[in-house]
């Protein structure tokens, strides 16, 4: 076979298999089949140099066309092969914008978290702002100004932490109530809440919890008025059905002190096993502030007030019907997402 007819049989060939081809990875085999360094194209022109100056030229110009052909159709093949993949990935990755979108799950305020800014909301209509203060505290303002006494039993190790001598963890939120009257004339009318520190952990204790204190300070403060902020309290928190009870009790920095009872979130007062068949649930002591409080912050005689603590998971627990104070600290997302 002579030279021209085999340059033009590959000719055939080479543009029947580029006809054919549907996908840039056969391009890719075919261009290195024609145009490679050992094809048969490059072959042909590797040998140019053997033949004589006319055959040189006559052949050399039919073998070059037929490469710049190639190279010139290749190139096209290739850029409608990528349009249409182009267009494929667009028909088969388009977003549909009529479609509804995702729904993202938003996160909830702790039960604790809510509960706390109901308290505040509560309170707010009634003149009370908010005093916060250290969680290290001095055994001064946790004991000594609140009548506590050295020999008190919540100053043992088993009660309180002890940071180092002289400075504790609080046990309450009292403290703030301390050093607000001391740097404050009267009338007093606050909020403390914040967390708190004791050795304990059971069903119903942690080590620690959080607590809101409340304080009104004044001339002419009564018991009565005391018991009113309460029962409106109750009432707000817990449904305009609920009433309250006042057991004697004691508390160092108040008197006299009592415990107050709120009809059972339950049952409604009928009795149950979640109140002990009584009725009641205790949710907080309150009490009269103590003369004695009253001298450790340099007040002077006739100042009269009320404090009341409540400790924020035992209402949550009372409101929600938990029955494991552990819950609202074990971080389980299945929980926290019922509030």
């Amino acid at each position: 076979m002579d030279l021209k007819a085999r340059i033009s049989e590959l000719e055939i060939s080479l543009k029947q298999d580029l006809s054919s081809i549907n996908d840039l990875k056969d391009l890719e085999e075919f261009k290195v089949k024609a145009l490679g360094k050992k094809s048969e194209l490059s072959l042909l022109l590797r040998g140019l140099g053997e033949l004589s100056p006319e055959e040189k030229k006559e052949i050399g110009a039919v073998v070059n066309n037929l490469k710049t052909y190639l190279e010139s159709t290749i190139a096209q093949t290739e850029q409608k092969l990528r349009s249409a993949q182009n267009q494929n990935k667009l028909r088969t990755e388009s977003i549909d914008v009529t479609l509804p979108g995702k729904v993202v799950r938003k996160g909830t305020l702790h039960p604790v978290s809510q509960v706390l800014e109901e308290i505040i909301e509560i309170f707010k209509p009634l003149g009370y702002s908010i005093a916060d203060g250290p969680e290290v505290e001095h055994e001064f303002y946790n004991f000594d100004a609140l009548n506590i006494k050295p020999d008190h039993p919540s100053r043992d190790m088993q009660d309180t932490f002890y940071v180092w001598d002289g400075i504790v963890l609080r046990t309450h939120t009292s403290p703030v109530q301390a050093r607000t009257m001391m740097q404050n004339e009267i009338p007093v009318r606050i909020l403390s809440p914040g967390r708190v520190y004791r050795s304990d952990y059971d069903v119903t204790h942690t080590p620690m919890f959080h607590q809101i204190e409340g304080l009104y300070v004044d001339k002419g403060v009564k018991f009565s008025h005391l018991k009113g902020t309460l029962l409106y309290f109750a009432k707000r928190m817990f449904g305009e059905n609920t009433t309250i009870r006042l057991r004697p009790s004691y508390f160092p920095f108040t008197e006299p002190s009592a415990e107050v009872d709120v009809t059972c979130v339950a049952c409604k007062g009928k009795g149950c096993r979640i109140c002990k068949n009584t009725g009641w649930l205790e949710i907080l002591g309150c009490g009269m502030v103590n003369p004695n409080v009253f001298k450790q912050v340099g007040y002077p005689e006739g100042v009269t007030g009320f404090a009341f603590g409540m400790g924020l998971e035992r209402i949550a627990m009372l409101k929600y019907k938990i029955n494991d104070l552990r819950s609202l600290f074990e971080n389980d997302v299945r929980f926290l997402r019922q509030f």
